[in-house]
Protein backbone atom coordinates (compact mmCIF):
# COMPACT_ATOMS: atom_id res chain seq x y z
CA UNK A 1 0.00 0.00 0.00
CA UNK A 2 1.22 3.44 -0.93
CA UNK A 3 -0.27 6.38 0.94
CA UNK A 4 1.59 9.01 -1.08
CA UNK A 5 -0.81 11.67 -2.35
CA UNK A 6 -0.55 12.42 -6.06
CA UNK A 7 -0.05 15.98 -7.30
CA UNK A 8 -3.56 15.87 -8.78
CA UNK A 9 -5.12 14.87 -5.44
CA UNK A 10 -3.11 17.50 -3.58
CA UNK A 11 -4.49 20.12 -5.97
CA UNK A 12 -8.05 18.80 -5.58
CA UNK A 13 -7.85 18.70 -1.79
CA UNK A 14 -6.44 22.23 -1.71
CA UNK A 15 -9.29 23.44 -3.93
CA UNK A 16 -11.89 21.79 -1.71
CA UNK A 17 -10.33 23.28 1.42
CA UNK A 18 -10.32 26.78 -0.07
CA UNK A 19 -13.92 26.39 -1.20
CA UNK A 20 -15.03 25.27 2.25
CA UNK A 21 -13.11 28.08 3.95
CA UNK A 22 -14.32 30.86 1.67
CA UNK A 23 -17.81 29.76 0.58
CA UNK A 24 -19.19 27.39 3.22
CA UNK A 25 -17.70 28.36 6.57
CA UNK A 26 -19.34 31.82 6.47
CA UNK A 27 -22.75 30.13 6.16
CA UNK A 28 -22.41 27.67 9.04
CA UNK A 29 -23.65 29.90 11.86
CA UNK A 30 -26.53 31.19 9.76
CA UNK A 31 -27.69 27.63 9.11
CA UNK A 32 -27.34 26.83 12.79
CA UNK A 33 -29.37 29.88 13.85
CA UNK A 34 -32.12 29.61 11.22
CA UNK A 35 -32.32 25.83 10.96
CA UNK A 36 -32.23 25.91 7.16
CA UNK A 37 -30.17 27.09 4.22
CA UNK A 38 -31.64 29.92 2.16
CA UNK A 39 -32.58 28.56 -1.32
CA UNK A 40 -30.79 31.39 -3.11
CA UNK A 41 -27.60 30.68 -1.19
CA UNK A 42 -27.96 26.94 -1.82
CA UNK A 43 -28.17 27.63 -5.54
CA UNK A 44 -25.21 29.97 -5.41
CA UNK A 45 -22.83 27.53 -3.71
CA UNK A 46 -24.00 24.76 -6.05
CA UNK A 47 -23.20 26.86 -9.10
CA UNK A 48 -19.77 27.85 -7.77
CA UNK A 49 -18.90 24.28 -6.85
CA UNK A 50 -20.07 22.90 -10.18
CA UNK A 51 -18.03 25.50 -12.05
CA UNK A 52 -14.93 24.24 -10.24
CA UNK A 53 -15.74 20.60 -11.05
CA UNK A 54 -16.42 19.78 -7.40
CA UNK A 55 -20.00 18.52 -7.78
CA UNK A 56 -20.74 14.76 -7.77
CA UNK A 57 -17.07 13.79 -7.74
CA UNK A 58 -17.81 10.23 -6.54
CA UNK A 59 -19.42 9.43 -9.90
CA UNK A 60 -17.49 7.50 -12.63
CA UNK A 61 -16.11 9.55 -15.51
CA UNK A 62 -18.37 7.99 -18.14
CA UNK A 63 -21.36 9.28 -16.16
CA UNK A 64 -19.99 12.78 -15.77
CA UNK A 65 -18.07 12.50 -12.50
CA UNK A 66 -14.41 12.67 -11.51
CA UNK A 67 -13.82 8.92 -11.66
CA UNK A 68 -11.92 8.84 -8.35
CA UNK A 69 -10.73 5.62 -6.74
CA UNK A 70 -12.19 4.65 -3.36
CA UNK A 71 -9.04 5.88 -1.61
CA UNK A 72 -9.15 9.20 -3.45
CA UNK A 73 -12.85 9.51 -2.67
CA UNK A 74 -12.13 9.04 1.06
CA UNK A 75 -9.46 11.75 0.93
CA UNK A 76 -12.05 14.04 -0.63
CA UNK A 77 -14.83 13.05 1.78
CA UNK A 78 -12.55 13.70 4.75
CA UNK A 79 -12.46 17.36 3.72
CA UNK A 80 -16.26 17.47 3.72
CA UNK A 81 -16.15 16.64 7.43
CA UNK A 82 -14.72 20.11 8.05
CA UNK A 83 -18.09 21.77 7.47
CA UNK A 84 -21.84 21.33 8.02
CA UNK A 85 -23.80 18.43 6.50
CA UNK A 86 -26.38 20.49 4.63
CA UNK A 87 -23.69 22.67 3.05
CA UNK A 88 -21.87 19.55 1.83
CA UNK A 89 -25.07 18.25 0.25
CA UNK A 90 -25.81 21.48 -1.62
CA UNK A 91 -22.24 22.25 -2.66
CA UNK A 92 -20.89 18.82 -3.53
CA UNK A 93 -23.98 16.69 -4.21
CA UNK A 94 -25.15 13.37 -2.85
CA UNK A 95 -25.27 10.76 -5.63
CA UNK A 96 -25.78 7.29 -4.15
CA UNK A 97 -23.70 4.53 -5.76
CA UNK A 98 -26.74 2.28 -6.03
CA UNK A 99 -27.88 4.49 -8.93
CA UNK A 100 -24.87 3.36 -10.96
CA UNK A 101 -26.77 0.14 -11.64
CA UNK A 102 -29.66 1.98 -13.30
CA UNK A 103 -30.83 0.87 -16.74
CA UNK A 104 -30.76 3.23 -19.71
CA UNK A 105 -34.19 4.74 -19.06
CA UNK A 106 -33.45 5.22 -15.36
CA UNK A 107 -30.06 6.69 -16.16
CA UNK A 108 -31.65 9.36 -18.31
CA UNK A 109 -34.55 10.04 -15.95
CA UNK A 110 -32.89 9.88 -12.54
CA UNK A 111 -29.13 9.31 -12.55
CA UNK A 112 -27.77 11.83 -15.04
CA UNK A 113 -30.02 14.70 -13.85
CA UNK A 114 -28.77 13.96 -10.32
CA UNK A 115 -25.15 14.07 -11.44
CA UNK A 116 -25.86 17.43 -13.09
CA UNK A 117 -27.54 18.78 -9.97
CA UNK A 118 -30.91 19.08 -11.69
CA UNK A 119 -32.50 16.47 -9.41
CA UNK A 120 -31.85 15.30 -5.86
CA UNK A 121 -32.64 11.93 -4.33
CA UNK A 122 -32.67 10.41 -0.86
CA UNK A 123 -32.40 6.86 0.43
CA UNK A 124 -35.67 5.73 2.06
CA UNK A 125 -34.93 2.52 3.93
CA UNK A 126 -35.37 3.24 7.65
CA UNK A 127 -38.76 2.57 9.25
CA UNK A 128 -40.08 2.91 12.81
CA UNK A 129 -39.60 -0.85 13.32
CA UNK A 130 -36.61 -1.29 10.99
CA UNK A 131 -33.53 0.74 11.82
CA UNK A 132 -30.28 -1.22 12.04
CA UNK A 133 -32.22 -4.31 10.94
CA UNK A 134 -32.86 -3.35 7.31
CA UNK A 135 -34.34 -6.79 6.60
CA UNK A 136 -37.25 -6.07 8.97
CA UNK A 137 -38.92 -3.50 6.73
CA UNK A 138 -42.71 -3.58 6.49
CA UNK A 139 -43.24 -1.45 3.37
CA UNK A 140 -44.76 -3.63 0.63
CA UNK A 141 -44.84 -3.51 -3.16
CA UNK A 142 -47.64 -5.68 -4.50
CA UNK A 143 -47.25 -7.01 -8.04
CA UNK A 144 -50.04 -5.98 -10.45
CA UNK A 145 -50.65 -6.59 -14.18
CA UNK A 146 -49.24 -3.11 -14.93
CA UNK A 147 -46.43 -2.95 -12.35
CA UNK A 148 -46.57 -2.47 -8.57
CA UNK A 149 -48.59 -0.88 -5.78
CA UNK A 150 -46.33 0.55 -3.06
CA UNK A 151 -47.67 0.96 0.48
CA UNK A 152 -45.91 1.66 3.75
CA UNK A 153 -44.07 4.20 5.85
CA UNK A 154 -40.49 5.44 6.17
CA UNK A 155 -38.87 7.88 8.58
CA UNK A 156 -35.57 9.67 9.31
CA UNK A 157 -35.22 10.32 5.56
CA UNK A 158 -32.27 12.70 5.39
CA UNK A 159 -32.65 15.68 3.06
CA UNK A 160 -36.18 14.52 2.25
CA UNK A 161 -37.71 18.00 2.08
CA UNK A 162 -35.26 19.05 -0.62
CA UNK A 163 -35.24 15.79 -2.58
CA UNK A 164 -37.65 15.26 -5.46
CA UNK A 165 -37.34 11.47 -5.58
CA UNK A 166 -36.51 8.58 -3.26
CA UNK A 167 -34.79 5.20 -3.48
CA UNK A 168 -37.31 3.11 -1.55
CA UNK A 169 -36.88 -0.40 -0.16
CA UNK A 170 -39.98 -2.61 -0.16
CA UNK A 171 -40.86 -6.26 0.31
CA UNK A 172 -41.92 -7.80 -3.01
CA UNK A 173 -41.94 -11.43 -1.83
CA UNK A 174 -42.84 -11.84 1.88
CA UNK A 175 -41.98 -15.56 1.79
CA UNK A 176 -38.38 -15.04 0.62
CA UNK A 177 -36.94 -13.19 3.63
CA UNK A 178 -34.14 -10.77 2.73
CA UNK A 179 -34.21 -12.16 -0.83
CA UNK A 180 -37.72 -10.78 -1.20
CA UNK A 181 -36.72 -7.11 -0.89
CA UNK A 182 -36.50 -4.81 -3.91
CA UNK A 183 -35.61 -1.17 -4.54
CA UNK A 184 -37.80 1.35 -6.37
CA UNK A 185 -37.25 4.86 -7.71
CA UNK A 186 -40.21 6.92 -6.52
CA UNK A 187 -40.81 10.57 -7.40
CA UNK A 188 -42.13 12.77 -4.62
CA UNK A 189 -45.01 14.04 -6.77
CA UNK A 190 -46.44 10.59 -7.51
CA UNK A 191 -50.08 10.22 -6.39
CA UNK A 192 -50.18 8.48 -3.02
CA UNK A 193 -46.83 9.83 -1.79
CA UNK A 194 -47.21 12.02 1.31
CA UNK A 195 -44.48 13.86 3.16
CA UNK A 196 -44.95 13.77 6.93
CA UNK A 197 -43.31 15.84 9.63
CA UNK A 198 -39.71 16.93 9.62
CA UNK A 199 -38.29 15.18 12.68
CA UNK A 200 -36.12 17.72 14.49
CA UNK A 201 -32.73 16.44 15.62
CA UNK A 202 -30.22 17.28 18.35
CA UNK A 203 -27.66 18.16 15.70
CA UNK A 204 -27.27 18.40 11.93
CA UNK A 205 -29.24 21.63 11.80
CA UNK A 206 -30.45 22.52 8.32
CA UNK A 207 -30.74 18.92 7.11
CA UNK A 208 -34.34 17.71 7.09
CA UNK A 209 -35.24 14.22 8.38
CA UNK A 210 -38.77 13.52 7.26
CA UNK A 211 -41.46 10.88 7.43
CA UNK A 212 -42.78 9.42 4.18
CA UNK A 213 -46.08 7.65 3.60
CA UNK A 214 -46.95 5.54 0.54
CA UNK A 215 -50.61 4.77 -0.06
CA UNK A 216 -50.92 2.32 -2.98
CA UNK A 217 -48.51 4.31 -5.10
CA UNK A 218 -48.77 2.99 -8.67
CA UNK A 219 -45.36 2.08 -10.13
CA UNK A 220 -44.25 0.38 -13.34
CA UNK A 221 -41.31 -1.93 -13.95
CA UNK A 222 -39.38 1.16 -15.02
CA UNK A 223 -39.34 2.17 -11.34
CA UNK A 224 -37.71 -1.11 -10.25
CA UNK A 225 -34.00 -0.46 -9.62
CA UNK A 226 -32.03 -3.60 -10.39
CA UNK A 227 -33.46 -7.09 -10.37
CA UNK A 228 -36.51 -7.99 -8.32
CA UNK A 229 -35.36 -9.44 -5.00
CA UNK A 230 -31.88 -7.90 -5.20
CA UNK A 231 -32.73 -4.95 -2.95
CA UNK A 232 -31.18 -6.23 0.25
CA UNK A 233 -27.88 -6.97 -1.48
CA UNK A 234 -27.97 -3.51 -3.05
CA UNK A 235 -28.68 -1.98 0.36
CA UNK A 236 -25.69 -3.71 1.94
CA UNK A 237 -23.38 -2.61 -0.87
CA UNK A 238 -24.67 0.95 -1.03
CA UNK A 239 -24.79 1.50 2.71
CA UNK A 240 -21.29 0.08 2.99
CA UNK A 241 -19.92 2.80 0.74
CA UNK A 242 -22.07 5.43 2.48
CA UNK A 243 -20.70 4.33 5.86
CA UNK A 244 -17.15 4.49 4.61
CA UNK A 245 -17.51 7.95 3.06
CA UNK A 246 -20.21 9.86 4.90
CA UNK A 247 -19.57 8.39 8.35
CA UNK A 248 -15.98 7.12 8.33
CA UNK A 249 -14.18 9.73 6.24
CA UNK A 250 -16.27 12.67 7.39
CA UNK A 251 -15.82 11.64 11.04
CA UNK A 252 -12.06 11.71 10.50
CA UNK A 253 -12.38 15.16 8.93
CA UNK A 254 -14.60 16.47 11.71
CA UNK A 255 -12.26 15.11 14.41
CA UNK A 256 -9.25 16.62 12.62
CA UNK A 257 -10.96 20.02 12.42
CA UNK A 258 -11.96 19.93 16.10
CA UNK A 259 -8.41 18.91 17.10
CA UNK A 260 -6.99 21.87 15.20
CA UNK A 261 -9.26 24.20 17.18
CA UNK A 262 -8.28 22.46 20.44
CA UNK A 263 -4.57 22.96 19.83
CA UNK A 264 -5.04 26.62 18.88
CA UNK A 265 -7.12 27.29 21.99
CA UNK A 266 -4.74 25.39 24.29
CA UNK A 267 -1.86 27.51 22.99
CA UNK A 268 -3.61 30.85 23.41
CA UNK A 269 -5.74 30.38 26.52
CA UNK A 270 -3.81 31.19 29.72
CA UNK A 271 -4.56 29.88 33.19
CA UNK A 272 -2.29 30.37 36.20
CA UNK A 273 -0.01 32.46 33.97
CA UNK A 274 0.75 29.76 31.42
CA UNK A 275 -0.97 28.31 28.34
CA UNK A 276 -3.42 25.46 28.86
CA UNK A 277 -1.27 23.36 26.54
CA UNK A 278 1.50 23.27 29.14
CA UNK A 279 -0.68 21.40 31.62
CA UNK A 280 -0.01 17.68 31.54
CA UNK A 281 -3.65 16.57 31.58
CA UNK A 282 -4.48 18.88 28.69
CA UNK A 283 -1.47 17.52 26.83
CA UNK A 284 -2.80 13.99 27.37
CA UNK A 285 -6.16 14.92 25.86
CA UNK A 286 -4.44 16.47 22.85
CA UNK A 287 -2.11 13.49 22.43
CA UNK A 288 -4.98 10.99 22.68
CA UNK A 289 -6.88 12.98 20.08
CA UNK A 290 -3.92 13.01 17.69
CA UNK A 291 -3.67 9.23 18.07
CA UNK A 292 -7.43 8.81 17.55
CA UNK A 293 -7.44 10.85 14.33
CA UNK A 294 -4.42 9.15 12.80
CA UNK A 295 -5.55 5.65 13.76
CA UNK A 296 -9.00 6.28 12.28
CA UNK A 297 -7.50 7.65 9.06
CA UNK A 298 -5.15 4.66 8.71
CA UNK A 299 -8.09 2.28 9.13
CA UNK A 300 -10.11 4.31 6.63
CA UNK A 301 -7.34 4.11 4.03
CA UNK A 302 -6.97 0.37 4.56
CA UNK A 303 -10.70 -0.16 4.02
CA UNK A 304 -10.60 1.98 0.88
CA UNK A 305 -7.68 -0.11 -0.38
CA UNK A 306 -9.79 -3.23 0.17
CA UNK A 307 -12.55 -1.68 -1.95
CA UNK A 308 -10.14 -0.66 -4.71
CA UNK A 309 -8.63 -4.17 -4.70
CA UNK A 310 -12.07 -5.76 -5.18
CA UNK A 311 -11.59 -7.71 -1.97
CA UNK A 312 -14.06 -8.55 0.77
CA UNK A 313 -14.61 -5.17 2.43
CA UNK A 314 -17.64 -5.55 4.70
CA UNK A 315 -15.72 -6.07 7.95
CA UNK A 316 -13.22 -3.32 7.17
CA UNK A 317 -16.03 -0.87 6.52
CA UNK A 318 -17.66 -1.89 9.82
CA UNK A 319 -14.35 -1.37 11.63
CA UNK A 320 -14.01 2.11 10.14
CA UNK A 321 -17.61 2.95 10.94
CA UNK A 322 -17.18 2.04 14.61
CA UNK A 323 -13.69 3.40 15.19
CA UNK A 324 -13.96 6.67 13.26
CA UNK A 325 -17.37 7.54 14.72
CA UNK A 326 -16.29 6.82 18.28
CA UNK A 327 -12.95 8.58 17.79
CA UNK A 328 -14.76 11.71 16.59
CA UNK A 329 -17.02 11.56 19.64
CA UNK A 330 -14.03 11.23 21.97
CA UNK A 331 -12.24 14.15 20.32
CA UNK A 332 -15.36 16.34 20.50
CA UNK A 333 -15.84 15.48 24.17
CA UNK A 334 -12.23 16.37 24.96
CA UNK A 335 -12.63 19.63 23.07
CA UNK A 336 -15.58 20.65 25.24
CA UNK A 337 -13.48 19.84 28.30
CA UNK A 338 -10.50 21.89 27.13
CA UNK A 339 -12.66 24.86 26.08
CA UNK A 340 -14.44 24.65 29.43
CA UNK A 341 -17.54 26.81 29.80
CA UNK A 342 -17.03 28.31 26.36
CA UNK A 343 -17.07 24.82 24.88
CA UNK A 344 -20.58 24.37 26.27
CA UNK A 345 -21.67 27.78 24.97
CA UNK A 346 -23.46 28.24 21.65
CA UNK A 347 -21.26 31.22 20.93
CA UNK A 348 -18.53 28.84 19.73
CA UNK A 349 -18.75 26.02 17.19
CA UNK A 350 -17.45 23.36 19.61
CA UNK A 351 -20.89 22.95 21.17
CA UNK A 352 -22.37 22.36 17.70
CA UNK A 353 -19.70 19.86 16.72
CA UNK A 354 -20.32 17.96 19.96
CA UNK A 355 -24.00 17.59 19.02
CA UNK A 356 -23.36 16.86 15.36
CA UNK A 357 -20.92 13.97 15.86
CA UNK A 358 -23.15 12.07 18.30
CA UNK A 359 -25.36 10.64 15.56
CA UNK A 360 -22.36 9.02 13.84
CA UNK A 361 -22.47 6.17 16.37
CA UNK A 362 -26.11 5.46 15.50
CA UNK A 363 -27.00 5.99 11.84
CA UNK A 364 -26.02 3.57 9.07
CA UNK A 365 -25.91 0.82 11.66
CA UNK A 366 -25.28 1.39 15.36
CA UNK A 367 -21.80 0.64 16.71
CA UNK A 368 -23.17 -2.37 18.56
CA UNK A 369 -24.50 -3.91 15.33
CA UNK A 370 -21.19 -3.46 13.54
CA UNK A 371 -19.29 -4.93 16.49
CA UNK A 372 -21.53 -7.98 16.29
CA UNK A 373 -20.80 -8.33 12.55
CA UNK A 374 -17.05 -8.03 13.13
CA UNK A 375 -17.05 -10.51 16.01
CA UNK A 376 -19.05 -13.14 14.13
CA UNK A 377 -16.81 -12.90 11.09
CA UNK A 378 -13.69 -13.01 13.27
CA UNK A 379 -14.96 -16.21 14.91
CA UNK A 380 -15.55 -17.62 11.43
CA UNK A 381 -12.46 -16.36 9.62
CA UNK A 382 -9.91 -16.02 12.41
CA UNK A 383 -6.62 -14.42 11.43
CA UNK A 384 -7.91 -13.22 8.09
CA UNK A 385 -9.39 -10.17 9.82
CA UNK A 386 -6.37 -9.07 11.82
CA UNK A 387 -3.13 -10.84 10.80
CA UNK A 388 -0.77 -8.85 8.54
CA UNK A 389 -0.31 -11.98 6.40
CA UNK A 390 -2.65 -14.82 7.43
CA UNK A 391 -1.69 -18.41 6.76
CA UNK A 392 -2.96 -19.32 3.31
CA UNK A 393 -2.73 -15.75 2.04
CA UNK A 394 -5.39 -13.07 1.84
CA UNK A 395 -9.06 -13.84 1.52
Amino acid sequence: MNFAVSDEMEALISTIRRFIATELKPLEQEVEDKGYLEPTKAKEIFQKSKALGLYAMNVPEHLGGAGLTALETMMMEEQFGHTTDILVRRAFGNVYEVLFGANELQTQRWLLPTVQGERTGSIAITEPEAGSDAAAIQTRALKTPTGWLLSGRKHFISDGLYSDYFIVSAVTDPSAGSRGISLFLVDKDYPGVTVGKDQMMMGLRGTSHIELFFDEVALTDDNLLGEEGSGFKQILTTLGRVRLAQVGARSVGKASHILDLMIEYAGNRYQFKKPLGEFQMVQQMIADSVIDVNAARALLYRAAWEVDSDREDRDWISMVKVHAAEAANRVADRAVQIFGGMGYCKELSIERYYRDVRISRIYDGASEIHRSVIAKDAMKSGRALFDSMPIGGWR
